[in-house]
């Protein structure tokens, strides 16, 4: 594991990234029908979700790393960690920015990337030169979908430094939290009063101002199918067979809409699939996909939903 910094291109940052590599002479245990992909690319770099950090995502990156027998990247985005405060100016295009310079610096040329990430690594597929994505869980505004998510409740908390209300606005409002999602403001205030007692839940709490940043940049990027039909990177949008439905429904939206992207649903997943240590399984999907194997047979459905079969 090797840990450095980038300069942002804007001139007015960098970024922290820890890098993992498969040990010498490793060969991909996901190889491609008569072996990998060359235009599958080298490396490949993982973009985290919204109030949390890089670090979570370690275990996953390993497993890739392995799988791929490709170097792994995973970056902090601005306002947490090692890397430079969010700017005043914040917007979809500051992280699409990033991601490139991520990509050119290490030379990568696939994404892994997970909810608010994959929202990231969607925008930067209509401009950056990505070879192959795989996101789970993309969290992306289509024809304000995702508008109701938006609680007016969660900036002002924050605002007033309540931040224990905030979280549980959050938390309620994006139902990426599973069954905990559905309750009550008071009991969700309660648990994270007790969660802030934890490393984990402590650093969700710090980073809530940046949450609120990233909710509007998403609702600012509001899109249309067509916006993203220009989008010719092989993609594979995943999503868990316990995430919140609209992940699915924007997932079955563009793959039905878009010819270079697919879409699977992960049975027995949740939201937090990437970050949960030893799931071997997702990031085996992700492999087989960033090597060009496509999915297994039993994800193949997509191609039949879009032929209205």
């Amino acid at each position: 594991m090797e840990t450095w910094t980038i300069r942002t291109d804007d001139g007015e940052g960098h970024l922290e990234l820890t890098t993992f590599r498969p040990a010498p002479g490793a060969a991909a245990a996901a190889p491609a029908e008569g072996g990998p992909d060359p235009a599958a690319g080298t490396g490949v770099v993982v973009v985290h979700g919204t109030l949390i950090t890089a670090a979570l995502y370690r275990p996953f990156a390993r497993s890739l790393a392995r799988l791929l027998g490709r170097p792994v990247h995973c970056y902090n985005r601005r306002g947490r960690a090692g890397s430079s405060p969010q700017p005043a100016d914040y917007s979809a295009a500051t992280e699409v920015a990033d991601l490139a310079a991520v990509l050119r610096e290490t030379g990568s040329t696939g994404v892994f990337a997970h909810s608010y990430g994959g929202f990231v690594a969607l925008q930067a597929a209509r401009s950056v030169a990505i070879r192959r994505l795989v996101t789970y869980d993309a969290a992306v505004s289509l024809a304000g979908n995702l508008a109701s998510r938006w609680r007016p409740e969660l900036e002002r908390s924050v605002a007033a430094g309540e931040l224990d209300a905030a979280w549980a606005h959050l938390v309620q409002g994006l139902e990426t939290a599973g069954p905990v999602s559905k309750l009550p403001l008071g009991a969700l205030r309660m648990l994270s009063i007790l969660s802030a007692r934890t490393t984990v839940g402590a650093q969700m709490r710090e980073l809530l101002p940046t949450a609120v940043a990233e909710m509007r940049a998403v609702l600012a990027a509001d899109a249309e199918l067509a916006d993203f039909a220009a989008v010719t990177t092989p993609t594979l949008m995943l999503t868990g067979g316990w995430s919140p439905d609209y992940f699915a429904d924007t997932g079955r939206q563009l793959a039905a809409a878009v010819p270079s992207i697919e879409f699977a649903v992960v049975p027995g997943q949740l939201h937090e699939g990437p970050i949960r240590p030893g799931n071997r399984r997702l990031a085996l999907m992700a492999a087989r996909f960033l090597l060009g194997a496509g999915t297994p047979a039993w994800l193949g459905f997509r191609r039949r939903l879009r032929l209205g079969r």
